[in-house]
C-alpha cells in the first residue's frame, strides 16, 4: 500500500473541506461546472468516473465472468438487501427520524418531502462507485462487474413499482433518460474501453504496467469528484448545516445496516470473502443520480426531496470508504473457521 492509499482517509476530509470552502467562495464557477450536463448526468463528472472505474475494469477477464455462477449465495444475499430489505428500512428508518425524532427542528411542513427523497434514494442500487470500494478491499472484479449489471437489468423494471408503493404515488414518472445514459456512460462506454485497452496491453505485454501507471490516477480522480461534489452544495451546507446533519443520519444508519446484514449473510452462507466485501458495498451503496434526477422530476428542483438526495451524495464517498475499512480488516473473523470458507 502506498503512502497516498495509507492515509486515504485524511485525503478525502481535506477535499471535503476544500470542496465546501470553493463551492461557497466561487459558486458561479461550480454552477458553470454542474451545467455541463446531459439528462442531470453531469459530464465532468461522468469523466472523472471514468478515470476511476476504468483501471479497476481492466482487471476483468470477460472470459471469467461465467464464473459468476460459483458465487450464486454471494448475488443472491445481494439481491436480496438491495430488492428486499434496503428500500423499505430507509422508508422506516426517515419515519422515525424524520417524521417523529427531528420533525420539531426540521422547517415545518417539509418532512413528507425529505421522506421522499431518502426512499429515492435507497430504491436503487450504485452503477458506478461500487467498482471503486470493491476494487480498494479487493473485491472480485468479474463478481462485481455482474452483480452492477444484474442490478441495471432488475432496476429498469422494479425500481418505479418500489418507489410508487413506498410514496403512496399511482404513478411514477422515472426519468428514463437519466437512467439509460447513467447505464450507458457508468457501464458499458467504460467497459467496452477497459477491454480495448486490456487486449491492446495484453498483446503488448503491458497489462502489469499499465494498471500500476493508472493506479494514481484512479485514486486521484475519486479525490476530485469529490471536491466537485461538495463544492456543487458549498452554499447549501453552509447555510443550513442542521439539515444536512439531521438527514445524514438515517442515511448513515441505513448504509451500516445494510452493509453489515450483507457481510453478515454472506458469512452466514459461506460465500468467499472477495464476494463478500463487495457484496456489503453493493447493498449500501445508492444511484445517487437516478435519485436526483427523479426527486427534481416529481417535486422540483427546490424540494426537500431533491436536498434529501443531495445528502446522500455529501454521505456516499466518506462513509462508503469507512465500510471498506471495516471489512478489511475484519476479513481474520469472517475467514475464522472451517464452517465459513474462504
Amino acid at each position: 500500500m502506498t503512502l497516498f492509499e495509507r492515509y486515504l482517509t485524511l485525503w478525502v476530509a481535506l477535499c471535503i473541506v476544500v470542496g465546501i470552502a470553493a463551492g461557497a467562495a466561487f459558486p458561479a464557477l461550480f454552477a458553470l461546472i454542474a451545467a455541463a450536463e446531459v439528462a442531470r448526468v453531469n459530464l465532468i463528472v461522468a469523466a472523472l468516473v471514468w478515470l476511476m472505474i476504468i483501471p479497476m475494469l481492466l482487471k476483468v477477464d470477460f472470459a471469467g465472468l461465467a464464473s459468476i455462477r460459483r458465487h450464486w449465495k454471494g448475488v443472491g444475499v445481494t439481491l436480496f438487501i438491495n430488492w428486499a430489505v434496503k428500500p423499505f428500512s430507509m422508508a422506516l428508518l426517515a419515519s422515525i427520524f424524520i417524521g417523529w425524532l427531528f420533525a420539531p427542528l426540521l422547517p415545518a411542513g417539509q418532512g413528507p418531502s425529505y421522506i421522499a427523497g431518502l426512499i429515492l434514494l435507497a430504491a436503487a442500487p450504485c452503477t458506478a462507485m461500487v467498482f471503486v470500494w470493491s476494487n480498494l478491499c479487493d473485491g472480485d472484479p468479474a463478481y462485481t462487474l455482474g452483480q452492477v449489471a444484474l442490478n441495471d437489468l432488475i432496476m429498469v423494471v422494479a425500481f418505479a413499482p418500489i418507489v410508487g408503493l413506498l410514496l403512496g404515488v399511482a404513478s411514477i414518472t422515472v426519468p428514463w433518460d437519466t437512467l439509460l445514459l447513467s447505464v450507458m456512460i457508468y457501464i458499458v462506454v467504460p467497459v467496452a474501453m477497459a477491454q480495448w485497452l486490456r487486449r491492446s496491453a495484453l498483446r503488448r505485454g503491458t497489462l502489469d504496467g499499465l494498471l500500476k501507471q493508472l493506479g494514481p490516477v484512479s485514486l486521484g480522480a475519486l479525490l476530485a469528484t469529490l471536491v466537485l461534489l461538495f463544492g456543487f452544495q458549498g452554499p447549501q451546507i453552509i447555510a443550513r448545516p442542521l439539515v444536512i446533519a439531521l438527514l445524514a443520519v438515517p442515511i448513515l444508519i441505513q448504509v451500516y445496516f445494510n452493509a453489515g446484514l450483507a457481510y453478515w449473510l454472506s458469512r452466514r452462507f459461506g460465500v468467499a470473502w472477495c464476494v463478500a466485501a463487495p457484496s456489503a458495498l453493493i447493498g449500501a451503496s445508492n444511484f445517487f443520480e437516478l435519485a436526483v434526477a427523479t426527486a427534481i422530476a416529481l417535486f422540483g428542483l427546490g424540494s426537500g426531496a431533491a436536498l434529501a438526495t443531495v445528502v446522500g451524495v455529501l454521505v456516499e464517498v466518506p462513509v462508503m470508504l469507512s465500510v471498506v475499512a471495516i471489512v478489511k480488516r475484519s476479513r481474520g473473523w469472517y475467514e475464522r473457521g472451517a464452517a465459513y470458507p474462504a
